[in-house]
């Protein structure tokens, strides 16, 4: 139960500086205060020294290395990652009792029940900022606001090693003159398209009428950034729920790529992804494949199975089936990522199988046989004869094990 006046501005966004790129430098101290880019062909993470050159996440590593000549590369540590973020998700969860993980290196806490006992938002976002470095040796922007909305824009705001307070009384004053692009949902073509129209400013879409902006971006999109742009956000932090879907994606690198070659890498996903779930005994039912081009476009393309499965090869039929509807797509544009993931959870314990219309049914005592295997000698000491010798890509780290991802 909430302590707080209404309207008080309690809640948290905490997002780490180039989480990636600072755990590197943290770790070889002949890397601070250089230019760091995390990734060969793809950028994964850029330093802030890299950043101001230009370099951007998802970009090829040819154009970083023409951005930014002497940056220096260096290949991913997941591993490390992870441990970093269990670190700091430590100190979240010690400062309040209520944390929505959000992604591996940003979280919304509420600490709206801690007045009396501990302090003001101020006080304690100063002090976890000051925990998160003392702790883990790593910098962390926090945005304080009365709506989850506003406290991310405020961390956006403020970074880099930034604190910034957004006051009840001065939300919209605070708000209203930034790029359209702060308000949640507007990406490159929707920015594209307000742009159009002269709409540069989140205090231009607020004084827009409805109607209008449905004929530039349609109704629901219409309805959700005016909302926004008055900072009409009523979601609560919330914790205490099980994770909405389990996902891993492969950045492949520019270039032409076979469709055996996208294949197997999907396969390779599937693969990561089911055993995830069989080890939280999850069963989804539908499964969603994810492309990135290489103009920088992007495609998703579900299918809702009629059983919820954590079986690794009806996931894959499914998955495979999704990449062969999006081939054409492929072959026009170019293929730099693809990723897999599996939501609409069934969390009964007896949720039933999917029953295969041909063939039959995948066995489940084999994919708990070679989990078995996998988690006694480690996760490369068993494989699919396809995926035998082949270098599967990376594998995205996700949130701590225990952390509630954003309802």
């Amino acid at each position: 139960m909430s302590t707080a006046p209404a309207g008080t501005a309690s809640i948290l966004h905490a997002d780490l500086d180039a989480f990636f790129a600072s755990v590197e430098q943290r770790d070889n101290p002949a890397l601070r205060g250089l230019p760091v880019i995390v990734g060969g062909g793809v950028v994964l993470a850029a330093s802030y020294e890299a950043k101001a050159h230009g370099v951007k996440t998802a970009m090829g590593g040819r154009q970083a290395k023409s951005l930014c000549p002497g940056a220096v590369v260096v290949p991913p540590r997941f591993e490390a990652y992870s441990e970093a973020s269990k670190a700091v998700f430590e100190v979240f969860k010690k400062t309040s009792p209520v944390v929505e993980g959000v992604s591996i290196d940003e979280a919304f806490i509420d600490v709206s029940g801690l007045l009396r006992s501990v302090g003001s938002p101020a006080s304690i976002a100063e002090e976890l900022r000051r925990r998160v470095y003392e702790d883990v040796g790593l910098r962390i922007t926090v945005g304080v606001a009365r709506t989850k909305f506003l406290a991310k824009v405020a961390s956006g705001v403020a970074k880099p090693d930034g604190l910034l307070i957004v006051p009840t009384d001065k939300e919209l004053e605070f708000l209203h003159p930034l790029a359209v692009e702060r308000l949640w949902g507007v990406g490159k073509v929707s920015s594209e398209k307000l742009r159009a129209y002269g709409i540069r400013t989140v205090a231009q879409v607020a004084t827009m009428d409805e109607a209008t902006l449905q004929s530039i971006l349609g109704s629901y999109s219409a309805r959700h950034l005016l909302a926004l742009a008055h900072n009409r956000d009523p979601r609560p932090v919330q914790s205490g729920k099980r994770r909405r879907s389990m996902g891993a994606q492969h950045a492949l690198g520019r270039g032409v790529h076979a469709p055996q070659e996208i294949d197997r890498d999907l396969l390779a996903l599937v693969d990561r992804v089911t055993r995830r779930m069989r080890a939280a005994e999850r069963r989804g039912r539908t499964v969603v494949l994810r492309l990135r081009f290489d103009d920088f476009t992007r495609a998703t393309r579900s299918h809702t199975l009629f059983r919820s499965t954590d079986q690794t090869e009806v996931v894959a039929d499914a998955a495979r089936t999704l990449l062969q509807t999006a081939m054409p797509m492929i072959r026009e544009r170019g293929l730099t990522l693809v990723g897999v993931a599996v939501l609409n959870f069934d969390d009964e314990a007896a949720a039933e199988q999917l029953e295969l219309p041909f063939g039959e049914l995948p066995n489940q005592e084999l994919d708990r046989a070679l989990d078995s295997v996998r988690e006694k000698f480690g996760a490369a000491s068993v494989t699919r004869g396809v995926l035998l010798g082949r270098d599967t890509g990376f594998v995205m780290p996700g949130l701590p094990e225990g952390i509630d991802e954003p309802g």
